[in-house]
């Protein structure tokens, strides 16, 4: 088994932190160090990056912040804009050391993404300057988990970023449905298309819930499917 995934998902605010915990609670329930990682986050409230806190409390080896979370941005806006509010560079080499780092720490490391798989993080968007969440996959050479959230219009989001994720030379280790509209019609038979038509083994279908309990939702995965 690889010793560390990336978590990608079919757009932002689909359960991509929740999914990430719930990894890391399944591997740790499975006898494995486990350390999760949030290379940039945007969105700070009452004083914390709630994703990143998230993943700390989920890690069963403590690391410095500076490591897990490399890059934090205050407005909850697209990480390339918070980036050039705040005149900061996102380094995807500095990304690749601290992964680097928590790798040699803990048995399995998972990283997430932020947003979905093609989210700008280069300052400039000129050709031969810009780069984007698909590289940053592509610089840390994880096999990739990708999370889909069940709702009108995921059969497409699903199937481009898988697309994605196999045109950029990555592994797709397994996806995760994960129910975040309870009101979904006919979510079996939109399941079963996505079974259907990706090519990658599904870890688990995660119920709705409208306070997620990444910790509860564990049970639900199946980590001997991941290829």
């Amino acid at each position: 088994m690889a010793t560390g995934f990336f978590v990608t998902g079919t757009d932002t605010g689909i359960g991509k932190t929740t999914v990430s915990c719930a990894l890391l609670h399944a591997f740790s329930t499975n006898g494995y160090t486990v350390v999760g990682m949030k290379p940039v986050v945007s969105g700070r409230e009452d004083g914390l990056w709630q994703d990143v806190e998230n993943l700390q409390a989920a890690s069963t080896v403590s690391m410095p912040h500076e490591l897990i979370n490399p890059y934090a941005f205050i407005e909850p806006i697209a990480p390339h804009i918070a980036a050039q509010q705040a005149n900061v560079r996102i380094d995807l080499e500095v990304i690749r050391q601290a992964c680097e780092k928590l790798q040699t720490a803990a048995e399995i490391t998972i990283v997430e993404g932020v947003g979905g798989f093609m989210v700008p993080l280069s300052l400039s968007g000129l050709p031969g300057d810009r780069y984007d969440t698909h590289d940053l996959a592509s610089v840390l050479d994880l096999p990739v988990i990708l999370v889909v959230g069940m709702q009108l219009g995921c059969l497409n989001h699903a199937l481009l970023t898988a697309r994605a994720v196999e045109s950029a030379g990555l592994k797709l280790a397994g996806w995760v449905a994960n129910r975040i509209d309870p009101d979904m019609l006919q979510p079996g038979a939109n399941l079963q298309t996505l079974v259907e038509w990706l090519d990658c083994p599904l870890l688990g279908i995660l119920p709705y819930q409208a306070l997620p309990d990444a910790q509860q939702l564990a049970q639900y995965l199946d980590l001997s499917r991941l290829r």
